[in-house]
C-alpha cells in the first residue's frame, strides 16, 4: 500500500524568508540605515513618489533605491537620472520580491553613504504581503483611478502595514471615488496604521510624507 504525507512547503519558504529579512535589518541597523518597502498596485505612483522623494531629500542625506520589477530596469533607469546609487532586482516569473534578493541588491548598495534606501517592490497588492525584506516601514500606495473600493479588496496587505497612501487625490472626483471611504477601510482593518491623503501632481499631502520619513528615520 502507498502512503502519501503533505509537506508544507508555503510555511518553510517563509520562515527561511523570515530569517533572512532579519539578518537583513539587523545589517542595516548596524550601517544606521531606513529603509522602506513600498507597495503598491502598477500605476498607483509608488515611482513618483520616490522621485520626488529623492528631489526633496537627496542633497541633505545618502539615499538608494532598490527598484524590483519583472523587468527592473526601466524603473532604476527613472531613478539613475536623479544621481543616486540604484539596484534593479529582476524578479522574472515572480510577482514580488524576497528578502534574499533583496539581501543581494544591499551587496550592491554602498551601504557605508546611506541614511535611508527605499525599496520599489513589484506592482501588485496581493504577492508582497506575506514576505518581509528586512525593512523598518512598510508603505502602500493606492490611488484612486484603481475604484474606491480596493482598499476593503485587499485587506491582507493593509493589516500589517505602517502607512497608506491614497494617492490622486486630485482626480477623485473624475473617477468617481470616495477618498474618504478608503482612508476610512484602511483604518477599520489596520486601526493602527497612519494614512495620508496625496495628490503628487498639486502637492498635496506630500509634506506630511517628508515629515514620516524624516520621523521614521530619526531626523
Amino acid at each position: 500500500m502507498h502512503t502519501t504525507g503533505e509537506i508544507n512547503i508555503g510555511y518553510d519558504v517563509l520562515a527561511v524568508n523570515k530569517e533572512l529579512a532579519h539578518e537583513n535589518r539587523r545589517r542595516l541597523d548596524e550601517y544606521g540605515i531606513t529603509a522602506f518597502n513600498i507597495m503598491g498596485a502598477i500605476g498607483s505612483g509608488k515611482t513618483m513618489l520616490i522621485e520626488k522623494t529623492i528631489e526633496r531629500l537627496g542633497k541633505r542625506y545618502g539615499i538608494g533605491v532598490i527598484a524590483g520589477d519583472v523587468v527592473a530596469r526601466i524603473d532604476a533607469a527613472r531613478f539613475e537620472k536623479h544621481g543616486v546609487p540604484t539596484v534593479g532586482l529582476n524578479t522574472g516569473k515572480e510577482c514580488h520580491l524576497d528578502a534574499h534578493l533583496v539581501e543581494h541588491g544591499f551587496g550592491e548598495l554602498p551601504l557605508d553613504e546611506l541614511d535611508i534606501i527605499f525599496i520599489e517592490n513589484v506592482g501588485n497588492l496581493i504577492c508582497p504581503t506575506d514576505y518581509e525584506l528586512g525593512e523598518h516601514k512598510r508603505v502602500v500606495v493606492v490611488s484612486v483611478s484603481e475604484g474606491d473600493d480596493i482598499v476593503e479588496k485587499h485587506p491582507l496587505i493593509f493589516s500589517n502595514a505602517d502607512l497608506v497612501i491614497v494617492n490622486k487625490i486630485d482626480i477623485a472626483e473624475a473617477v468617481d471615488a470616495d477618498a474618504d471611504k478608503m482612508v476610512e477601510d484602511a483604518r477599520r482593518i489596520n486601526p493602527a496604521i497612519d494614512v495620508l491623503k496625496m495628490s503628487l501632481k498639486t502637492g498635496e499631502g506630500f509634506g506630511d510624507w517628508i515629515g514620516f520619513v524624516g520621523k521614521s528615520a530619526g531626523f
